[in-house]
């Protein structure tokens, strides 16, 4: 058990959140919420270590094992895959070579008698009491089970870690650490750079395999698939419920209306007693009840109502611009790098307002159809845009074409029209841009703030092609639904790729699913896909590799 006693943060005279406590059970798999800015980054860094707390302080017996995977690393290594991610058992390696050296060591020595002979054999019974407890385990199949559960293939496990993007460390990391099986797992958006299949791995193994585990996410479904509690951290206090997100949702919205009710309840009272100290003020037989009732009011505890949006903001794009009857038009399309097929002949007509996805692992080529259609890359066969298409393109670098010498607020006003310029403020705050914050100039924005602002800017464009890649990955829970209201009301075409499956469904009326070096149609809503390509085991997932 991991206890966090009456913590509290600080930052420049203002409190993040103050008398926070809770208990992590052996068991307990928590979502840990509340918005943007909250505090959630904060106490998992400080149950992880890593964060010193203002006051207070957490509790693990001696012996815990706490496991933290960050938002953003920065490694520097420079070895394989698989040696990278077998660190998670060095622990066993250390202790198997300690004991070989102390068993070489008693082979070699003949001072039978002598106490430093005693001590090593002291020391080699100890440590093999410990090492021979362990669970007698086949390393590398279980490094090879984690790396090819979070999408690597076998050709990967040899190369060198630096050849591999962020994403992909951030997923050898992951696999350590599941390795390790710790105590208490904490995970700070854990599924941004994995692809469905390995969400869905990811959760078995949390389910059915991890001890305690606290993750902060904004995928909908991941959480509601693995957690059995939610602790909210809202207004510098906290609420802990026993319930998952859903449930923790209608749980919620139960309180903040007790809240409200009350609230009102004491501001009418408030006010009442206000107005009979305002009426007999000066009047002599009534001194010790006005008395009696300004005391009341000086120490009255006013209810307050924990932060909700009430905003009614109903962000929509532009009208598109007519576009002839099939905006895309993909013919017998391959493509390669050097001998490794991406995928050929590939085939695919997207008619006008249809909503289409690509699905499939990473690697499999769903962002290099995209510059394919796009003419960023050559291909065998052709891809042609139809008459008249004007393309809104939304990628992962798309937050490096910013321009950094410009406001938050003039990269969006660049790009308003009409009376949609009214509401820049409160479109940015839809996307956690809110006050002194949309007067910086982008080129001091994180990776993450640069990428909710190019989505921003994408929205207020009148195109009729929206290509969407990943582009929920920053994304709060709030702005992903403004988004997805957005895109289900545009009236032109979409193709869009995400692993976040709460955002994709009901988004797609047709699938395009890329797999095996084919690009394979799918005349069903994104929905009905993945509930027929449902994966329910690990043992499921190994059989479609």
């Amino acid at each position: 058990m991991i206890s966090v006693d009456n913590l509290g943060v600080e930052f420049s005279g203002s409190t993040l959140f103050s008398e926070v406590s809770f208990v992590i059970n052996p068991t307990d798999k928590i979502a840990l919420m509340g918005k943007n800015g909250a505090g959630k980054s904060t106490i998992m860094k400080i149950i992880a270590g890593v964060q010193k707390p203002t006051n207070g302080r957490v509790s693990a017996p001696k012996d815990a094992v706490i496991a933290y995977l960050p938002q953003h690393l920065l490694t520097e290594d420079n070895c394989t895959v698989f040696e990278e991610t077998a660190k998670a058992f060095q622990h066993v390696f250390d202790m198997r070579d300690q004991m070989e050296e102390l068993n070489h060591a008693l082979e070699t020595r003949t001072d039978y008698e002598s106490e430093e002979y005693m001590k090593i054999i002291e020391q080699v019974t100890d440590l093999g009491e410990k090492y021979y407890a362990l669970e007698d385990v086949n390393y590398d199949a279980e490094v090879e089970k984690a790396l090819k559960g979070l999408g690597f293939k076998q050709e990967d496990f040899q190369r060198q870690t630096n050849e591999f993007s962020g994403g992909w460390r951030m997923r050898i990391e992951l696999a350590k650490i599941l390795l390790q099986k710790p105590d208490l797992i904490l995970l700070d958006e854990p599924t941004n750079h994995i692809d469905i299949e390995s969400v869905i791995w990811l959760e078995d193994f949390l389910v059915n395999k991890a001890n305690a585990v606290m993750v902060i996410s904004h995928d909908r479904a991941f959480i509601d698939n693995i957690t059995n509690r939610t602790v909210e951290v809202t207004m510098g206090r906290i609420y802990d419920y026993k319930a998952n997100y859903s449930h923790y949702l209608e749980l919620r919205k139960e309180r903040r209306e007790h809240q409200l009710k009350a609230y009102q309840e004491q501001q009418k009272f408030i006010a009442d007693t206000k107005a009979f100290i305002e009426r007999f003020k000066g009047t002599y037989s009534k001194t010790n009840q006005v008395s009696s009732r300004e005391r009341m009011l000086e120490k009255l505890q006013i209810i307050e109502i924990d932060e909700v949006d009430n905003s009614s903001l109903k962000l929509r794009f532009p009208p598109a611009p007519r576009s002839g009857d099939v905006p895309v038009t993909v013919s017998n399309v391959s493509k390669a790098y050097d001998d490794q097929v991406v995928f050929q002949d590939a085939n695919m007509s997207i008619r006008r307002g249809e909503k289409v996805a690509f699905v499939g692992r990473n690697g499999e080529g769903k962002s290099t159809m995209i510059k394919s259609i796009l003419g960023e890359t050559e291909v065998e066969g052709t891809c042609e845009l139809g008459h008249n298409v004007s393309v809104g393109y939304f990628a992962q670098n798309q937050a490096s074409l910013l321009d950094p010498n410009m406001t938050i607020f003039e990269t969006v006003d660049e790009v308003a029209q009409g009376d949609i310029r009214s509401q820049i403020k409160n479109i940015l705050g839809q996307f956690m841009f809110s006050g002194d914050d949309i007067d910086k100039k982008v080129g001091v924005l994180s990776g993450g703030e640069k990428t909710r602002l190019a989505m921003v800017k994408l929205l207020l464009e009148p195109v009729n092609l929206l290509i969407l890649d990943e582009p929920t990955n920053h994304l709060d829970l709030k702005s992903k639904d403004v988004l997805k209201e957005a895109l289900l009301a545009f009236d032109g075409t979409l193709i869009l790729v995400s692993h976040d499956r709460d955002f994709l469904q009901g988004l797609s009326n047709k699938v395009f699913e890329f797999k095996d070096q084919r690009v394979i149609e799918h005349f069903e809503s994104i929905d009905d896909f993945l509930e027929r390509n449902r994966i329910k085991s690990i043992a499921e997932i190994n059989l479609k590799k």
